[in-house]
């Protein structure tokens, strides 16, 4: 799959997680929604760090892949937060809220300005083999399972660019 494709899916996907927390009141629906949608923040922000945005620098467009790296740091902080919350504890929708507002600016970075530089920089084949890289390595995150507890570490190490 395309890299953008991938990701673009990737952002949809984590939309409607976000839209399900909003409208679910039962704390263990929400909690399982929780889980998967930070499974799924914790993959995306892994196979971006590891995949695309080397590839985009390789290219000589680190300037945008820079920002958006950046937002990673503050959107898994924010995750971070709330992985040592309970859906039912007060300050939960307060964080959840910080949370989307991050994911929700790094989405509009990536897809309003990084992409469409990415997509005049790579040809198609180039943009198939680095989604087929993020994909194989999405594959393995899924079935280690738990991919949400490798943000901590992620934090406390510090991912390359």
């Amino acid at each position: 799959m395309n890299a953008i494709d991938l990701l673009e899916a990737q952002h949809r996907e984590v939309e409607d997680l976000f839209a399900k927390l909003e409208r679910t009141k039962d704390a263990a629906a929400k909690e399982a929604i929780f889980v998967e949608l930070a499974d799924n923040l914790a993959i995306h922000t892994t196979i971006e760090e590891r995949h695309f945005y080397p590839a985009v620098r390789d290219k000589g467009a680190e300037d945008g892949a820079f920002e958006t790296f950046e937002d990673h740091l503050t959107i898994k902080r924010a995750l971070n937060a709330l992985l040592d919350l309970d859906v039912d504890d007060d300050s939960f929708g307060e964080k959840l809220d910080i949370l989307q507002a991050e994911v929700e600016h790094h989405v509009e970075q990536e897809e309003g300005d990084l992409f469409p530089r990415v997509m005049r920089l790579f040809d198609e084949n180039e943009l198939e083999d680095i989604g087929d890289a993020m994909s194989a390595e999405q594959s393995e995150l899924e079935e280690r399972g738990n991919p949400r507890e490798t943000v901590l570490e992620q934090l406390e190490k510090g991912a390359p660019i």
